[in-house]
């Protein structure tokens, strides 16, 4: 039986001291100028030193059309890599593995923060009072994989082990793959093969022009109505993504322990069919030892955990002794605050219904 405290290695051969993984969470904390604000970087030295195998960023923008919410920093400029070159040095001193999620927020980019109109892979109605987003031209989208391109190797500039594509929760890349949110009829829309081109091509280009070391990891979430992705898409899109050079899979499942029609979790349906050819990190709603366990008894290679990590930094550490059933929301501002949430990370924390104790 697999445990938490136990080593592994991604494909390219890079070592993770443990199982367990800080998932991107927002948390607002950062700069207009989308700059890493020192509060941001104090969260997640905490949770290094909290014992966390793999230390992720939130979700940064690749383009200044892409950011998705107030407080988000970004890779888009040259500007962002003293901050970033700043955190990946304090991590990789700490042990962690240090990678940075890149998005595009696509038709999720509002326009009272960007100041254009959202733009995605097809025009396709958001809001009232956002109406519809603008198709990205077929030069806008080779301009969008050569700023994911970059931003990557922004990244590895500034030190991090890696990069996640963020390919789920229903922003860019996933609005390419869904057949809701894509409708184009050049080489990026059509049957799901087609669709998954931006996606591939954003992987190509950046493997073309970083160290094999770097390390490249794929979100994804299993399966979006909203968006147009069942789950036969995804094993579809997994068996595409086994033959590119990418490092490990990032399943986004929200509740890993829902079971399907067939009486299987998602975790145990992807990862037995693909964890031998690719290592998956599983992640939502785990909180406790027994749910970790739970989630490498499925198969998974690691377990990624977000909302237990905000008042609970040393899970990672304490995680593997088998009886540990940390404590449950919701928590006191001061609690978050001792666990390095700056005042504003609490703010938006308040939104998650129940969590904190003044909160919804």
């Amino acid at each position: 039986m697999v445990s938490m405290n136990e080593s592994w290695r991604m494909r390219n051969g890079l070592k993770i001291p443990n199982r367990s993984v800080l998932a991107a969470m927002t948390n607002k904390q950062s700069h207009v100028d989308g700059t890493l604000s020192e509060e941001e970087i104090a969260f997640l030295i905490r949770r290094a030193i909290g014992g966390f195998g793999i230390i992720t960023t939130a979700a940064s923008h690749v383009q200044e059309s892409g950011q998705g919410w107030e407080g988000e920093f970004g890779v888009w400029g040259d500007h962002h890599l003293p901050g970033l070159t700043n955190l990946a040095t304090k991590l990789n001193e700490l042990g962690a593995c240090s990678f940075v999620q890149i998005f595009h927020g696509g038709m999720r980019a509002p326009s009272d923060i960007t100041g254009q109109q959202p733009c995605s892979a097809s025009a396709t109605f958001i809001s009232e009072k956002e109406g519809f987003s603008r198709e990205l031209s077929t030069q806008e989208v080779e301009d969008t994989i050569h700023a994911f391109v970059e931003a990557a190797k922004r990244c590895e500039s500034a030190g991090f082990d890696g990069v996640e594509l963020h390919g789920a929760h229903g922003y860019l890349i996933a609005q390419f793959l869904g057949s809701n949110t894509n409708r184009r009829n050049d080489q990026f829309g059509g049957e799901l093969n087609e669709r998954c081109t931006f996606l591939l091509k954003i992987i190509r280009g950046i493997r073309a022009i970083v160290d094999p070391n770097f390390a490249i990891m794929v979100r994804l979430s299993p399966v979006s109505e909203e968006i147009g992705i069942t789950l036969d898409d995804t094993k579809h899109i997994i068996e595409l993504l086994v033959e590119e050079e990418i490092d490990a899979l990032h399943i986004s499942c929200w509740d890993v322990f829902e079971e399907q029609q067939n009486s299987r979790t998602i975790t145990e349906e992807l990862c037995s069919v693909y964890s031998k050819s690719i290592p998956i990190v599983s992640t939502g709603s785990v909180w406790s030892a027994k749910d970790a366990q739970f989630v490498l008894d499925q198969g998974a290679q690691a377990v990624g955990v977000a909302r237990v990590a905000l008042p609970h930094p040393d899970w990672a550490s304490l995680v593997n002794d088998p009886s540990y059933n940390p404590s449950r929301p919701p928590f006191a501002p001061e609690e978050l605050l001792t666990a390095q949430l700056s005042p504003t990370f609490v703010d938006y924390m308040r939104r998650w219904k129940g969590f904190v104790t003044d909160g919804r």
